[in-house]
């Protein structure tokens, strides 16, 4: 993944918006589903560049550290899935095939992870589908 530091920050940042969009669709986010994220960005999402923050930190890290916030500041699914879709589009070069199929991975098995797929998730993960498609 070729980006400035910013930008590669951003990109984590904002993926982290996606993940929470998807565990909170259904109006609440369990502790499942944060559980499964951790273990997702620790399992592959450390091993994509080396990319660090401004404290040294795999940047990867902010996936959870923007994924906290939104559920301590309770932030809607929907303003958070329509921020992620705004920087999608504006920085679309940064997706490449295997960076979209692991961000699909990774939302459908925090979806999956408390009582299997509701209808409201699996119409988020549908929207993602297609935007990836365009």
């Amino acid at each position: 993944m070729v980006h400035s530091q910013k930008t590669g920050i951003k990109f984590y940042e904002n993926l982290g918006k996606l993940f929470f969009s998807v565990a909170m669709v259904d109006g609440a986010v369990h502790i499942k589903e944060l559980d499964k994220l951790k273990e997702l960005v620790k399992e592959d999402w450390l091993a994509i560049d080396a990319l660090e923050d401004q404290y040294n930190t795999d940047a990867a890290y902010q996936i959870i550290s923007v994924f906290d916030w939104l559920l301590e500041y309770e932030k809607s699914s929907e303003h958070c899935f329509k921020v992620f879709v705004d920087f999608y589009k504006d920085n679309s070069s940064l997706f490449t095939e295997n960076i979209k199929s692991l961000i699909m991975q990774t939302a459908n098995e925090i979806a999956s992870c408390y009582a299997q797929k509701n209808k409201s998730e699996l119409v988020i993960l549908a929207k993602l589908r297609l935007l990836f498609k365009d």
